[in-house]
């Protein structure tokens, strides 16, 4: 992510650019009726929005939306590349560490769908180190669609339809929930490489 000197859009088009691509929405409810943050991972444009824009916009366009009610993160990592959409760990913890204490109070649980194995492996590793235990005790990993509505009421959320694709393509592929088989259809062609280079490679958001 881009620091506020470098980034080439002014403040008010990043903040434009979070609004037309529908990374954070404040969308439904889970079952036990608390208000739903949705946020759709493969839509973070990392490479093109700063921290500092990141955190203002969250707090005045998202945290107001939450109230002061408890609340849950459904978090969409179905098909997050990290060169496009990762922030960066310290990107990650300067945003949380901005968080205002009521609203990390507040939240009860982050369902986390589509996690691949580096997603979980990471979690554990820098969740455990760099941010609270209780953030990552909240941490819910959710495989399909239809596990996450035990969560969530479905008929409120809007999932968009790659990841529904991405969920019937793992019913025929389950290798891929665990990165041991590549969704990245081209390596299959490419030259001799080392075995691990063909699980799959997406990373952590």
């Amino acid at each position: 992510m881009n620091s506020s000197s470098s980034c080439t859009l002014s403040e008010s088009d990043q903040e434009h650019l979070f609004e037309k691509l529908d990374v954070f929405k404040v969308k439904g409810r889970d079952q036990r009726g608390r208000k739903v943050l949705l946020i759709i991972g493969k839509n973070f444009p990392a490479r093109m929005v700063s921290s500092e824009v990141l955190k203002k916009y969250l707090e005045e366009k998202i945290y107001p939306k939450l109230g002061a009610k408890p609340f849950s993160v459904v978090y969409v990592h179905t098909d997050v590349q990290r060169s496009e959409n990762f922030p960066g760990i310290s990107v990650l913890r300067s945003i949380y560490d901005a968080i205002q204490t009521n609203i990390k109070d507040n939240l009860e649980a982050v369902y986390f769908l589509h996690p691949g194995l580096q997603a979980r492996l990471f979690l554990a590793i820098f969740c455990r180190l760099f941010f609270n235990g209780g953030l990552y005790s909240k941490l819910k990993y959710v495989s399909r669609l239809e596990l996450l509505w035990n969560h969530v009421r479905w008929m409120e959320m809007e999932i968009p339809e790659f990841v529904h694709d991405h969920d019937e393509e793992l019913e025929y592929r389950p290798m891929m929930d665990y990165g041991l088989e590549s969704d990245h259809p081209r390596v299959y062609t490419a030259p001799s490489v080392d075995p691990i280079s063909m699980y799959s490679m997406r990373c952590i958001a």
